[in-house]
């Protein structure tokens, strides 16, 4: 089946995670900004970076059939560094224009703390005065359900935000309601560690339905799999589930809400039609 892979973190990826996921039916994967596992010290290790997400990385999903598309910020782990905030936002505006470019994320939350909230502002901020789709990083772990309704409390207090246009990711069975009731898109992250694993986020489809759901690999360095999404796919039929409604959730609805972005269009017009 057909999939888009709304956050997988190619830069950490090897070519052949692009081959395996191109001959499982990927179409076309969105990879936010992330922490690489260290905190960066200047703004020039985020230009380089911002140049990989933009350049290279399209490049070599193309090579497989895989549109790459990407999203830009610091991450919520490197929030505290007020300063280094500030230079990293000035050098975003330069990336926006770029054709893979659909938005400003992942931002969030990692602790909670305040400077984090306010690295979280700026960057809603800077979405806002460009008009940008937003893709949100929620904690992990033990600070799941605190940093999740900080972060939607602030979205639903901001007027100039449209929840439509919001993605909350790494949703999880106590933190989904309060998203979708929000009117925010929601993506359940299917990571076998800090998230959710394939069965979990069937059961939460279940209960909850398929409006306004999606699902995501997170690939990255660490322990995950890229082939997440198609293993979701396998054991939504294996418990007898229908194509059509499969289909919705792991390529129709990305599909909907990354169109928002004048920018974004699948590979080949059989995909484009059904989704249309």
């Amino acid at each position: 089946m057909e999939y888009i892979d709304l956050h997988a973190h190619m830069v950490s990826r090897t070519t052949d995670d692009y081959e395996r996921m191109a001959l499982s039916g990927c179409l076309a994967l969105t990879e936010p900004a992330f922490w690489a596992g260290y905190d960066r010290r200047s703004v020039d290790v985020f230009a380089d970076y911002f140049d990989r997400l933009t350049d290279f990385e399209p490049k070599r999903a193309a090579l497989y059939g895989i549109q790459h598309y990407t999203w830009l910020c610091l991450n919520p782990k490197e929030g505290e560094d007020r300063e280094l905030t500030q230079q990293v936002l000035d050098i975003i505006p330069e990336f926006l224009d770029k054709p893979n470019v659909l938005g400003i994320g992942e931002i969030g939350l990692n602790r909670v703390t305040r400077n984090e909230l306010a690295t979280f502002q700026d960057h809603v901020d800077l979405a806002v005065a460009h008009d940008q789709l937003i893709h949100i990083h929620t904690p992990h772990l033990e600070d799941k359900y605190k940093g999740t309704k900080t972060i939607v409390d602030a979205l639903v207090a901001d007027g100039r935000v449209q929840p439509g246009r919001v993605m909350v990711d790494h949703a999880e069975e106590h933190t989904l309601p309060m998203i979708l009731e929000r009117g925010f898109w929601t993506g359940i992250t299917l990571y076998p560690t800090t998230k959710t694993s394939p069965g979990r986020a069937v059961d939460m489809v279940e209960r909850y339905g398929s409006e306004r759901i999606c699902v995501a690999s997170a690939c990255d360095w660490g322990p995950s799999d890229p082939l997440a999404v198609p293993r979701f796919i396998l054991e939504m039929r294996r418990r007898g589930h229908g194509e059509e409604f499969i289909r919705k959730i792991v390529l129709e609805n990305p599909a909907a809400f990354l169109g928002q972005s004048p920018k974004f269009q699948l590979p080949h017009a059989r995909a484009a039609s059904v989704v249309g």
